[in-house]
């Protein structure tokens, strides 16, 4: 289940390194490949954003819907610290070079750094290929989207189809109950 304000502070993070501004498919690209190193290391993603073969690549599909301005940020969210997407580009707002990133761990802010470092040189094209050509659980939707099963992440970066299937169910039995609670939240407040 996507964590808004962590994949906002993923994004922050990543725009920051890169002076402020980035095109829309390269920090897609970037936040797919953090996530994607999260389940290899962790067996864990990230932010927990939905995972969907798109015509030029894997993508996070809750991400995407924010960057596109296509739902209603939350509170603390992405909005207030990411500008809308305005030719292909996105920024940060004023004063986001100063928020805390309170929602990312030393580990998570390794993997950031580790993922810019590797590919934070290269044009969103050559990210987009790179993504085509190195993540085998993209499948060319053919002008659609597909969803990408954790499942199929997990046994491309290394694990056997046992663990894979075994850390799929944990992964969607933690996602079951974070949806109660954000539903008793929400009825309590």
């Amino acid at each position: 289940m996507l964590n808004e304000r962590k994949v906002a502070q993923m994004a922050v993070y990543l725009l920051r390194r890169r002076g402020g501004r980035m095109s829309h498919l390269k920090l897609m690209k970037l936040l797919y490949l953090v996530e994607r190193e999260s389940l290899r290391r962790y067996a864990t993603p990230m932010c927990g954003d939905r995972l969907v073969s798109m015509p030029h690549g894997p993508a996070l599909s809750g991400t995407l819907n924010l960057m596109d301005g296509d739902v209603i940020p939350e509170p603390a969210g992405w909005d207030d610290w990411i500008s809308g997407k305005a030719h292909n580009e996105l920024a940060l707002r004023e004063g986001a070079e100063d928020i805390d990133l309170d929602e990312l761990s030393p580990a998570d802010l390794e993997i950031l750094e580790e993922i810019w470092g590797r590919f934070g040189h290269l044009s969103r094209w050559e990210l987009r290929d790179y993504t085509h050509n190195h993540c085998r659980e993209w499948t060319d939707p053919d002008g659609s989207s597909l969803p990408i099963r954790y499942e199929e992440v997990l046994g491309q970066v290394g694990y056997d189809s046992d663990d894979a299937a075994e850390i799929q169910q944990r992964i969607a039995g933690e996602e079951g109950a974070e949806r109660v609670f954000r539903e008793l939240r929400r009825s309590v407040s």
